[in-house]
């Protein structure tokens, strides 16, 4: 069994015991989220798909960690013009256990 949801604008899929990596939560580590954003439910032989999202339904996890994706490097730059520009960019993340689908 696993479920779409829709968490920070994105989409992801979500099993039992599995780990999934999501924006970033305002939630520190050890508490429970639920997402109640369920955009399609996968059960044995039968597919629930929500209008936009299936009612009655969510999806449970603990946080495992925060933290912040590698470095990247923003770099613009104009030739002949002597303008350059560097910044750097890390992304945070919150890991997420789900722990159980409800349907």
């Amino acid at each position: 069994m696993y479920a779409i949801i829709e968490t920070g604008g994105k989409q992801y899929r979500a099993e039992e015991g599995k780990i999934i990596r999501v924006e970033k939560l305002p939630s520190a580590k050890g508490e429970t989220v639920t997402f109640n954003k369920v955009l399609m439910l996968n059960q044995e032989n039968e597919v629930k798909i929500g209008n936009p999202y299936v009612e009655g339904c969510g999806v449970e996890g603990k946080v495992v960690r925060n933290g912040r994706e590698r470095k990247i490097v923003v770099f613009k730059y104009k030739r002949k013009k002597n303008y350059r520009r560097k910044q750097g960019h890390r992304q945070p993340f919150t890991e997420v256990l789900i722990s159980a689908i409800k349907a």
